[in-house]
């Protein structure tokens, strides 16, 4: 059974203003088309065929073909299913006790998380990961996500933003700072905790 682009449960221009209509629709229709095809190509014929994402990800060793778009495939169905048009209210519940317990605050997990997001050097991800029973936050380059070995910061990721400039240069150039400030204002926080939860 092959991969395929999951359709967006919103519409291209319904986080305008934050994130443009235009980015949206070579965000998703181009960039996560492709990763998806590549990721199919990738595994045909391989002991990973049939495999599903995440054991495809944790495997000990994977070709860079299927570590780029696997990861590229599975950070994107991440990244738009914890976007909502006009977010959600803040956290709650288990979750957000589990947030000021080791952050100390839900501010201070946005803030250490948009300076793991704007000083990621070049293309990649920040991500708010659960390791047992502890949250943490950290960043990986490319398509590298907290599943893979590799990865610096690795467990189950639960909130991910993408900082790759295809994510934002038509709208925000090179305000990355910018971006990840609105990207708060997009999350949908329910889906969040369905992770955390998890």
């Amino acid at each position: 059974m092959s991969f395929e682009l999951p359709k967006l449960t919103y519409a291209y221009d319904a986080l305008e203003p934050l994130i443009d209509a235009r980015t949206m629709e070579i965000h998703h229709g181009k960039h996560h088309a492709a990763y998806t095809a590549n990721l199919n190509a990738a595994i045909t014929g391989t002991i990973l065929e049939g495999k599903d994402i995440e054991q495809i990800l944790k495997s000990n060793e994977i070709a860079p073909a299927i570590r780029n778009n696997g990861g590229g495939y599975f950070n994107h169905n991440l990244y738009w299913e914890l976007l909502a048009p006009g977010g959600s209210p803040e956290p709650e519940g288990d979750l957000k006790k589990a947030i000021i317990n080791d952050f100390g605050s839900v501010d201070a997990l946005k803030e250490l998380f948009t300076k793991a997001a704007i000083t990621r050097f070049g293309s990649g991800w920040a991500w708010l990961v659960k390791q047992n029973d502890k949250l943490v936050v950290g960043s990986t380059p490319n398509q590298d996500n907290p599943l893979m070995n590799v990865s610096e910061v690795k467990g189950q990721p639960i909130l991910a933003i993408d900082v790759w400039e295809h994510a934002y240069y038509l709208n925000y150039q090179n305000r990355r700072p910018d971006y990840a400030g609105a990207f708060w204002k997009l999350i949908n926080w329910d889906v969040v905790s369905g992770y955390f939860h998890e």
